[in-house]
């Protein structure tokens, strides 16, 4: 293994403790939730099968998963235009709303570490982080 397969090892495991922080500090959704809610609010209405494949689930979990976000008011079940067999499942205001103040949360927590775990060089460093990641990202496109 060289420098950047250990540098690649190392960024995933910092990354991935860092964001379980996060979540584990400030959201208040359970995960599957919070995964099933953001695939709405990014990409829109869309069958359970297709929410199970994107989620990597099998259909009855995330139908188990919808059926409680839809008991809280969280999302929506309309039918299918082109199959009525077939519900759509769409994010309602609620559901927009409870997703919007977990992630605030999520930023404020990790803006408050920046803030008492860091100094101003190291604050200086991360400013370039977002925009290489996001170059990084693009690959998967």
């Amino acid at each position: 293994m060289d420098r950047t397969d250990e540098l690649a090892v190392e960024l995933r495991h910092a990354i991935g403790r860092v964001v379980r922080a996060a979540k584990r500090e400030a959201d208040s959704l359970p995960t599957a939730h919070a995964t099933t809610l953001g695939f709405l609010e990014r990409e829109g209405p869309m069958p359970i099968a297709e929410l199970a494949r994107r989620r990597a689930v099998k259909h009855q979990g995330q139908s188990r998963t919808v059926g409680e976000l839809a008991d809280l008011g969280y999302v929506e079940r309309t039918a299918s235009d082109t199959d009525r067999r077939v519900s759509v499942i769409r994010i309602s205001e609620t559901g927009s709303e409870v997703l919007r103040r977990d992630m605030t949360a999520r930023a404020d927590w990790l803006a408050t570490a920046i803030r008492e775990e860091l100094d101003d060089e190291e604050r200086a460093a991360l400013e370039r982080l977002p925009g290489i990641f996001e170059r990084l990202a693009r690959r998967a496109d």
